[in-house]
């Protein structure tokens, strides 16, 4: 049994090479839209629902930097772009990069050829990390205006 590969150099033609080279991106945004689904049905804005909160706030009482990412995220569905920012806006970014590099993906699928997205760069790493640390340590800052970041 042979396995092929669908970064071949040729892009996907016909239907059947089109749903092999799109089938792992349709997979994955499914399960996005699974979770977005429990997001809006659960509504973390509001207390006492059945999505779980954070380990890090329950145990410890700080902010870890992907606090509030459902409220966000539930915030986001709803078009409520303020909201979604207050209630953390690393994770929107994230959220925004994510989808860049999704697209790159599936557009590398049907072209046959791998396609670089902001997840290459050289950089990353490091910038990614920094951020993550600087907005940790930021929004868990005692004094104003930091105490705004919390959530």
């Amino acid at each position: 049994m042979t396995t092929t590969t669908v970064y071949t150099g040729y892009p996907a033609h016909g239907a059947k090479a089109k749903l092999r080279a799109l089938g792992a991106p349709m997979a994955v945004v499914a399960g996005l839209g699974v979770c977005c689904a429990a997001v809006w049905i659960g509504d973390p804005t509001t207390p006492g629902g059945f999505l779980p909160i954070c380990p890090t706030k329950a145990l410890l009482g700080i902010d870890c930097p992907g606090c509030g990412g459902m409220r966000m995220a539930y915030s986001l569905m709803h078009g409520n772009l303020p909201a979604a920012l207050h209630y953390n806006a690393v994770s929107l970014v994230v959220v925004l990069l994510l989808v860049w590099s999704t697209v790159a993906w599936t557009l590398g699928r049907l072209r046959g050829r791998a396609m670089n997205s902001w997840l290459h760069w050289r950089w990353t790493p490091l910038v990614f990390s920094t951020v993550f640390v600087i907005w940790f340590v930021v929004r868990n800052l005692p004094f104003a205006p930091f105490t705004g970041l919390r959530v």
